[in-house]
């Protein structure tokens, strides 16, 4: 059963303001496991989530008074490309317009030309769709274990 929250309060940190972070990795492993993109992440190994929060030069975040409720992760020039790498809502907020909110939010921090850029979850197609994201077939993968073959 879903949560409602009566007041969601929006943060945003933006590296080209110099705004301040105040995430935590125990806060953002935490929403990670209750948003279920836990099951997708490194969320074992501390050093790995402290450098993906640090090192993302825009976060937008979403809190029901103390407790981090959603995320929207991005590394970006803030001119051509975002690449939204993580997208969070905790179960107990979802469907409550948060995701989208924290998306409009991370849009109004880009310049007139910069696209929103991500890899969906498979069972986020549909939603990214609906809200008027265009499917792109043209994305590829490289893991860190992988070679560029030669």
């Amino acid at each position: 059963m879903n949560r409602v929250a009566t007041k969601i309060t929006y943060k945003i940190h933006n590296s080209n303001n110099k705004t301040n972070l105040n995430i935590t990795p125990a806060q953002f492993t935490q929403l990670l496991q209750n948003s279920t993109l836990g099951e997708r992440r490194p969320i074992e190994d501390e050093a790995c989530l402290k450098g993906m929060i640090e090192n993302s030069n825009l976060i937008v975040s979403a809190w029901h008074e103390d407790k981090l409720i959603g995320i929207s992760r991005c590394v970006t020039d803030f001119h051509y490309c975002c690449y939204l790498s993580d997208l969070a809502v905790d179960q107990e907020y979802q469907n409550q317009g948060i995701g989208k909110e924290l998306q409009i939010q991370t849009q109004n921090q880009l310049g007139p030309k910069c696209k929103l850029i991500l890899i969906s979850a498979p069972a986020a197609n549909k939603y990214y769709q609906q809200i008027g994201f265009t499917n792109n077939q043209r994305c590829w993968v490289l893991n860190r274990d992988e070679a560029i073959n030669k």
